[in-house]
């Protein structure tokens, strides 16, 4: 099958399993306009792959995703039309990935930040690298955490474990968070692909239609659980979006990374 997809995420593989790789290993695969795009279509596109049975999702280069490029951000203060897109873009991505059937494994193999972060934790297994790390440092900008760990990490962790964490944006190193249930297992680096994909085959050999009813019934949890934080996180980071704090910490910010 051929993916209609920007440069920017590649879908690769042959026979059940499919790779999806976030490919800006330059920017740290940092999310832009064509990644976030991508990252909203690419799951449809897989279900419609006839011959796929297990997806792995990892990142190019030596992080899994830096989140939002800041330049992308930076054009939403003076851009409401893409600001406004953005976000419903990012609704369908959190929806698409809950809705999608197939299991989907993150092979976080290096940093996972803010929208990176909500991905990886999305998906159904998640295998870490030791050298990785999760974040959310939306609060740091001046944003509500509105794309998903607001609304999500009190499912999966202790809620006063998500506040310190959500509240300071500091780094989740990855033994961290195995105990606090935002990822599977930790993996040494340079097992990681080779361990993600001895766990696809393994998914992929199982019945398709009792493995996928499972994860079915299984989001419908998360699902239910998630419409009304979810509405109200969206609509929260839109009105952030538009404070003045976050334009000079943002610019800021975008100033001290150049």
């Amino acid at each position: 099958m051929r993916y209609e997809l920007p440069e920017v995420l590649t879908v690769t593989g042959t026979g059940p399993v499919r790779t999806v790789t976030i490919d800006r290993p330059a920017e740290l695969n940092a999310v832009n306009a064509d990644l976030h795009r991508a990252l909203a279509q690419v799951w449809r596109q897989l279900a419609a792959d006839t011959e796929a049975r297990v997806v792995i999702l990892t990142g190019a280069g030596r992080a899994f995703s830096a989140g939002g490029d800041l330049d992308w951000i930076t054009s939403f203060l003076d851009d409401p039309v893409a600001r406004d897109e953005s976000i419903r873009e990012g609704a369908e991505i959190i929806e698409e990935l809950l809705r999608f059937p197939l299991p989907v494994i993150a092979a976080v193999n290096g940093p996972a930040v803010g929208l990176g972060a909500s991905i990886a934790i999305l998906c159904d297994i998640v295998l870490i690298s030791e050298r990785a790390h999760l974040a959310d440092p939306h609060i740091a900008v001046g944003l509500v955490a509105g794309d998903g760990g607001a609304a999500f990490w009190p499912l999966l962790t202790p809620i006063l474990r998500s506040r310190e964490y959500l509240y300071t944006g500091d780094r989740i190193d990855a033994a961290t968070a195995v105990e606090l249930g935002l990822a599977s297992r930790t993996v040494a680096p340079d097992e990681l692909p080779a361990a993600a994909r001895a766990l696809a085959d393994r998914l992929a050999a199982l019945p398709p239609q009792a493995l996928h009813s499972t994860k079915r019934v299984v989001n419908m949890y998360l699902s239910q659980a998630l419409a009304g934080p979810l509405q109200a996180g969206f609509a929260a980071e839109v009105v952030t979006m538009q404070s003045a704090e976050h334009r000079e910490r943002l610019r800021a910010l975008r100033e001290r990374t150049r």
